[in-house]
């Protein structure tokens, strides 16, 4: 009879959390010898407030709000002055605030990170709320009910509204400031899709639709799927760019089908070549779009890709890649961070595709092997392993390989990264804020626009401290807190929002 198992003793787990201690900083010392210093984040300070006196608070919460407040206004004529153009379908005798007050005022909902219609009404038209955004935003006089956001949302065109944050993205490039994260001269851009929210009602008849459950449980779930495409460098710095909604299709019965990602994928694509035209990208695709048809695509609109090869995708490409390595191997061996990688590839694979497989396409096929230690629960030195494939569009080296691999491909997790962002991070990605199609469209791209402001003033140089110091949710919660109380001298403020600002990212 086997004896029962005793929960460890107080002494036991400090033996084993000092033989792991002991472990880690026994691994960490190997690692400093081999050259393995990767750059760590650093944590958030666990202290108590830096401030000493009222005084040292108030001028550290106007200094944050001011930058904040000169980042957006840098901004606001050119993209107020877009959406100026953009019809108003009220009716002009009805009309109490302007519309591009409304649309001002839902950005600023969602960079001050509201969780609904409901709590903006509540906190934004708060009279000391209300007397800060006149301050730091002239345009704004009186605050509507969110309602009446909601209303303008569900009639105009929203295609003014996407436009304006593309030419925002448009102007970061052109005053070259992410130059210095190119890669092999081309922007990355990551493309994937994300669910926005499901339910049991058809509110609006564009949803998606699909079975969930099993045998009796079986129902029918009508669900919004939206594709989108950020730049994504490999300091960490994603900028959402465009979305493309999935939509089930209305009409005549061959176009009845449910909409997938491939599909949307095209039309995303048409988009961003009719808005980028010469802008060089290098996209970073996952699984999904290994297959011919989109990488021909991408040929046609000359953009580079580096999309993710799956051991039971394309198996002729496989086969071939084999075939040649073990011909002429190619390899490089370097370490990136704590891991030590091992790249093989093989460039110029013939690939045959479609109708008879007469279409054909020149690849090349990189795969990535690593191995790194950790110390594990039982306090020993483990290695682990990982393996890496993609599809290059260009031919790979020992030049562009670390590039192409480490710095592109390896980073499209930043979109993955941004999604979890926006969904748990205080941007509400899976709530519809109103129950019609494009009224929900409308919140999505606002939704989309804040997190980019909020995304320059987390790597601008100037808040850089302040991220650092309560991290992005307390930094944002500690400008809004800013607002929302009388913290702000209106002189002193006019006399800070008057100073010029450059934004310079890290």
């Amino acid at each position: 009879m086997s004896k029962p198992c005793r929960r460890p003793t107080r002494a036991g787990l400090r033996e084993e959390r000092g033989n792991k201690r002991r472990q880690e900083k026994a691994l960490n010392a190997k690692r400093c010898a081999m050259g393995q210093r990767p750059p760590a984040p650093a944590p958030l300070p666990n202290r108590c407030s830096t401030f000493a006196t009222l005084a040292e608070e108030r001028e550290a919460r106007e200094d944050a709000v001011s930058k904040q407040t000169r980042l957006l206004r840098k901004e606001l004529p050119a993209l107020l002055g877009q959406l100026e153009q953009i019809p108003d379908p009220r009716d002009p005798r009805k009309r109490q605030h302007k519309l591009t007050v409304l649309l001002l005022w839902g950005l600023l909902m969602f960079v001050f990170q509201f969780a609904s219609r409901r709590e903006s009404n509540r906190e934004m038209t708060r009279p000391q709320f209300l007397a800060n955004l006149h301050l730091l935003f002239p345009e704004i006089e009186t605050l509507p009910h969110a309602d009446t956001l909601y209303r303008l949302l569900r009639d105009i065109d929203l295609t003014p509204l996407e436009q304006a944050h593309v030419d925002l993205v448009r102007r970061l490039i052109r005053g070259k400031s992410v130059r210095r994260y190119l890669i092999n001269h081309c922007h990355p851009i990551a493309i994937d899709g994300s669910q926005k929210l499901a339910g049991d009602t058809l509110w609006a008849e564009e949803l998606l639709q699909r079975s969930v459950g099993k045998d009796e449980t079986r129902q029918t779930q009508y669900f919004v799927y939206v594709l989108e495409a950020s730049l994504a460098f490999h300091n960490g710095l994603v900028i959402p760019l465009l979305s493309e909604f999935l939509e089930h299709a209305l009409g005549d019965t061959e176009a009845q089908k449910q909409d997938c990602e491939l599909r949307a994928f095209a039309r995303l694509s048409d988009r961003l070549k009719t808005r980028f035209p010469r802008l060089p990208i290098l996209l970073l695709l996952d699984g999904l779009y290994a297959n011919g048809p989109v990488m021909q695509r991408c040929w046609r609109a000359h953009w580079q890709f580096m999309i993710v090869l799956k051991n039971q995708d394309l198996p002729s490409v496989w086969q071939e890649f084999h075939a040649l390595q073990a011909l002429k191997p190619q390899a490089l061996q370097r370490n990136w961070g704590r891991r030590r990688q091992h790249f093989t590839w093989v460039n110029d694979i013939d690939y045959a595709f479609g109708s008879n497989r007469r279409q054909h396409l020149k690849l090349h096929v990189v795969v990535c092997e690593e191995s790194w230690e950790r110390v594990d629960q039982q306090a020993q030195i483990v290695t682990q392993t990982a393996r890496h494939a993609w599809l290059s569009s260009q031919p790979l080296s020992r030049e562009n390989v670390h590039g192409r691999c480490n710095l592109g491909a390896r980073h499209r997790w930043g979109i993955e990264a941004g999604f979890l962002v926006e969904k748990h991070q205080g941007y509400h990605y899976e709530h519809a804020f109103a129950l019609d199609w494009n009224a929900m469209r409308g919140y999505h791209l606002l939704m989309r626009l804040a997190h980019v402001f909020n995304t320059l003033a987390r790597f601008t140089r100037q808040l850089r401290d302040l991220f650092r110091q309560f991290g992005v949710r307390g930094a944002i919660r500690f400008i809004r807190t800013s607002c929302a109380a009388p913290w702000l001298d209106s002189a002193r403020m006019r006399g800070l929002l008057a100073e010029p600002f450059l934004l310079q990212l890290e």
